[in-house]
């Protein structure tokens, strides 16, 4: 849901009991839009998100590890300067609006003062301001005076709230009870009963300031439609909070400060709402790192298809060679015949039963002589280059094949772990950029476990991508068993044998697993090939993911994640 104010209220009233007395010891900009402050409180180090994200703008305390940006901008370098070591003094919403007001007592060798950073939660126009005795001293997103705007944000000018929105004030008694008769004449005949709470929900939502209409439609249903005028002013001021999320398919899809029908109680406000944006934050960073790399393997596929229609074009013109030879063969056999000038001639073809005649064609500039050279010339150039373009075709059909492999493993990644190691992949293939290093040298990277399975008490084993499967392959056991489907790219699945022997269940569902892992996904009676990891090998200078084996067996599986199975 969009932060309306009177979550956002309640947010500052929390944060205010947990966060006054905390001192700030690290400010971090994880991107352009989003903030991380680390805070003592004296009890525990928290971490503060401050978002300018128009579909994520929020304040609340979070529990997710973020990389910051290689180089910290210039606001984030500004903060650091003027509130490392500050003191939280208050954390308090401005009157019924989308603004948090956090007043810091900052003091250094040269200055003991009082700054405010305002933060700003109005979707797009979202946006953090640091201010001292009401002077800017920096904003996130700040103005120039060439911009035609009706605010300055740049350091130095005097800092101006946001125009209010042009909505009446859920704490103007008089004017919310002319709305609501106004809406009752409009669309009541008979009476409150007959409103619809919907509709009403919508009204309210569209001429009151501070709700997101979810809010509003969950207040009226709370508090019900005869009263309103009252009872909604007050709820906006006293309701206790008692925070809930909303699931659906076991993902949040909402959150409220108050319960509501169907709704799990959460322990605080910040830790439902960082659930509910930590989750969407994460959906949508997992689609757009998607989209990006299937739009890398799609040039990949452009160009490697170019490329392979450019080898299959040459190898077509190279099959004419032994024709070009037996007319070379004709002519040296019938140059008595033959005179210079001539543009075609008519020889009897003995390759052929009852010898028919054949045209061959003659540059009328050459001598016969040399016209049989020039058609041997062109056999010898298509029977080299025949020699050269059919191994060429074998190495273009197996890159083919890898790169259709690396699209299967995109199109099968189910979270950002499953992409990681892709990205890695067609990094070192040139088709994306390396992110910059952060600003120190790199931070060591961990290595992403593979897909574990406990199947009765066996541990079993599934690579994400090309790089976790030969990184798989590598680590199995000689005697550990191998599985990988049959005329389809999959992930290679290892089942750990710790000297026993493996029953058939298991081999059916591990191939089960790899079937689900693979593009067969959504067929039936997907085979799976399993043999001891000993018959598995990786020829020298093979593509990530690229194996030959022998002495197997096949199963034919219907595909099954077996997330019940599942240790990770």
């Amino acid at each position: 849901m969009p932060q309306d104010a009177f979550h956002i209220r309640r947010i500052a009233e929390e944060l205010n009991i947990l966060l006054v007395g905390g001192k700030v010891n690290r400010v971090s900009q994880v991107d352009k839009d989003e903030l991380t402050l680390i805070i003592y409180t004296g009890k525990a180090t928290v971490k503060l998100i401050l978002s300018t994200n128009a579909s994520n703008a929020r304040v609340c305390l979070s529990a997710v590890e973020k990389e910051p940006a290689p180089i910290a901008p210039n606001f984030c370098m500004l903060l650091r300067k003027h509130l490392l070591g500050a003191e939280i003094l208050s954390v308090k919403q401005r009157e019924f609006e989308r603004i948090i007001e956090i007043e810091l007592h900052c003091t250094s060798d040269f200055s003991d003062c009082n700054r405010t950073l305002v933060c700003e939660l109005m979707g797009k126009y979202s946006n953090i301001v640091l201010t001292e005795n009401g002077v800017i001293l920096g904003a996130l997103k700040s103005t120039s005076l060439d911009d035609s705007t009706r605010r300055i944000l740049f350091s130095g000018a005097k800092y101006e709230y946001p125009a209010p929105q042009e909505k009446i004030s859920v704490f103007d008694g008089a004017g919310m009870r002319i709305l609501i008769e106004n809406y009752r004449l409009a669309r009541v005949d008979n009476g409150a009963e007959n409103i619809d709470k919907d509709d009403f929900a919508r009204f309210i939502f569209e001429n009151v300031s501070g709700f997101a209409y979810s809010t509003v439609r969950m207040l009226v249903e709370k508090l019900g439609v005869d009263g309103l005028d009252e009872t909604l002013p007050h709820a906006c001021l006293h309701l206790p909070i008692e925070p809930c999320v909303l699931y659906q398919d076991g993902a949040p899809i909402d959150f409220f400060a108050f319960p509501v029908n169907g709704g799990i109680p959460a322990t605080s406000l910040c830790r439902a709402e960082d659930e509910f944006y930590t989750y969407r934050e994460t959906k949508k960073g997992f689609e757009n790192k998607k989209r990006k790399l299937e739009s890398a393997i799609r040039s990949l596929k452009k160009k490697q298809a170019k490329r392979l229609q450019d080898v299959f074009d040459r190898l077509k013109n190279s099959e004419n060679a032994e024709e070009y030879k037996m007319k070379g063969e004709l002519l040296t056999a019938n140059l008595y015949r033959l005179t210079k000038g001539m543009k075609e001639c008519e020889l009897e073809n003995w390759y052929e039963p009852d010898c028919p005649t054949i045209k061959i064609s003659l540059d009328e500039s050459l001598s016969p002589q040399k016209n049989a050279q020039r058609y041997f010339k062109t056999y010898n150039k298509q029977k080299r280059a025949k020699e050269v373009l059919e191994p060429m075709l074998e190495t273009e059909r197996k890159e083919a094949s890898y790169v259709e492999s690396v699209a299967s493993a995109i199109s099968l990644a189910e979270s950002m772990q499953d992409l990681k190691e892709i990205e890695t992949e067609l990094i070192g293939l040139g088709l994306l950029h390396a992110p910059k290093e952060r600003a120190g040298g790199k931070k060591k990277e961990v290595e992403i476990p593979f897909r574990e399975y406990e199947i009765e008490g066996f541990r079993v084993y599934a690579g994400r991508n090309n790089l976790q499967n030969d990184r798989l392959v590598r680590s199995a056991g000689q005697n550990d068993l191998w599985l990988h489907t049959q005329k389809y790219h999959s992930s290679h699945v290892v089942i750990v044998r710790d000297g026993k022997e493996i029953p058939e269940s298991v081999v059916k569902k591990s191939a089960e697993i790899c079937a689900y892992y693979s593009d067969g996904r959504n067929g039936d009676k997907i085979p799976v090939d399993y043999c001891e990891r000993r018959f598995v090998k990786k020829p020298s200078k093979s593509k990530a993911g690229f194996v030959v084996y022998t002495d197997y067996k096949t199963a034919l599986v219907t595909p099954n994640a077996h997330t019940q199975e599942s240790v990770n």
